[in-house]
């Protein structure tokens, strides 16, 4: 019997022995007309996938072009922006940022002002000596002053630095001679590493004029509730002046009161002032006198009071800012 050869059938037969093998299992990848999408011999043989893969390519290929002309760009323009004529460059962070050194200009003044406004013809060289830590090179040594006469203030207090530029400010001072009160100009300048100079002579100037005190409408006043209060604090000043942290701890509401710690001795509650308000809080005014160095010294209190199971406790206590001409 002839044989047919398996070759041309490929999967569909195969003879072994004279035996014709059963018919496997078609490969889906394979279509019977030779067209099929899938590997053959390890090849692809359909082209829409290999379409979708270039196009990817491309596209993530413009991205990266545009991000990388960008990135070169951007900087290019702001370079030549800078050069173009009208235009004016950011400032650098740090040059926003300075600033003439108020606290240290302040100081410094203070301590020219200590020796510039003492002097005594006697001892006019121990001044010029002083004075050469705050002066220009080439300034008068004795500042303006003939080396005649004796000037000695009291007190000396910064009132106020008024900068003109990172560089250049004019510190006020507040100085007492004998019953006098004297206002001191004294122009300072300071340079980018930190020293300072008094720039020119300084300028007398009249003292702060007082103020007048608006004129307000008295509040309604809680009378029953001041009765009420003045025994209370009565017994909590006592505590206050000696800074007794376990009485003050059973008036406390909030966060522990300190005290006085025994540098006064309790005088009195002249007045206690309760405005109307709710029942359960008030802010209060108490003017005590304390007894200091032989003498009795009346100051005024502003107390938060808080009301819990019939008892008024003390929440915070500091200075009052309310006017009182009295």
């Amino acid at each position: 019997m002839a044989r047919r050869s398996a070759v041309k059938r490929g999967r569909e037969m195969a003879v072994v022995d004279g035996t014709a093998a059963p018919d496997l299992p078609v490969d889906p990848w394979d279509a019977p007309d030779g067209r099929g999408r899938g590997p053959r011999g390890g090849r692809w043989s359909g082209s829409g996938g290999r379409w979708w893969v270039w196009a990817g390519r491309a596209v993530l290929w413009a991205l990266i072009i545009v991000i990388l002309v960008n990135g070169i760009r951007a900087p290019f323009e702001r370079f030549t922006a800078a050069d173009e004529p009208g235009t004016t460059a950011a400032p650098e962070p740090s040059a926003r940022r300075a600033q003439f050194p108020s606290s240290a200009a302040g100081a410094f003044a203070l301590q020219f002002a200590n020796v510039y406004l003492n002097y005594n013809q006697e001892n006019a060289a121990d001044r010029e000596t002083q004075l050469r830590t705050f002066l220009p090179e080439g300034a008068d040594p004795q500042f303006g002053w003939n080396s005649t006469g004796t000037l000695q203030v009291q007190s000396v207090q910064v009132a106020g630095v008024q900068a003109r530029d990172e560089h250049n400010a004019t510190v006020n001072l507040v100085a007492r001679t004998g019953d006098k009160w004297l206002r001191l100009a004294v122009p300072v300048y300071a340079d980018d590493n930190g020293g300072l100079v008094v720039a020119a002579r300084p300028a007398l100037l009249p003292p702060p004029a007082k103020a007048a005190l608006p004129q307000q409408s008295p509040a309604q006043r809680d009378a029953a509730l001041e009765g009420e209060l003045q025994p209370i604090l009565v017994t909590f000043f006592q505590a206050y002046a000696r800074s007794d942290k376990t009485a003050l701890s059973r008036f406390a509401a909030g966060s522990p009161i300190g005290g006085l710690a025994g540098s006064v001795e309790f005088g009195r509650v002249a007045e206690v002032v309760a405005p109307q308000g709710e029942a359960g809080a008030r802010t209060v005014t108490a003017s005590v006198a304390w007894r200091v160095a032989g003498g009795e010294l009346e100051q005024a209190y502003e107390l938060d009071m808080v009301r819990k199971d019939a008892t008024w406790y003390v929440k915070d206590i500091r200075g009052t800012t309310d006017p009182d001409p009295s």
